[in-house]
């Protein structure tokens, strides 16, 4: 839940691609299940633009439209960011 409510963070204004409507930053989600001892967490989008906004592109599209656009990282910083709380909270649940 906090890897999501950073990247939403970071995808609401510069240095990451701006939220004019919202409708991508609230399009994060994140997702737990279980299966026995396993648990397994995914933090997602199911919007089409990610990828071109965190690693930007250059090219033709679909379409034939060409672009230069540069990446608005906001997936790896948050990432990054959140990295040593996670190491250290399972650090704390496996008793290091």
């Amino acid at each position: 839940m906090l890897l999501e409510t950073r990247i939403k963070a970071r995808a609401s204004g510069r240095p990451g691609p701006n939220a004019p409507t919202g409708d991508y930053r609230r399009s994060w989600t994140h997702e737990i299940s279980t299966d026995g001892v396993t648990v397994t967490a995914a933090v997602g989008t199911n919007k089409p633009q990610a990828r071109r906004l965190e690693f930007g592109f250059v090219g033709a599209d679909s379409l034939g439209r060409i672009y230069n656009q540069a990446p608005l990282p906001h997936v790896g910083p948050a990432v990054e960011e959140i990295r040593p709380l996670f190491l250290a909270a399972l650090g704390d649940a496996i008793g290091d």
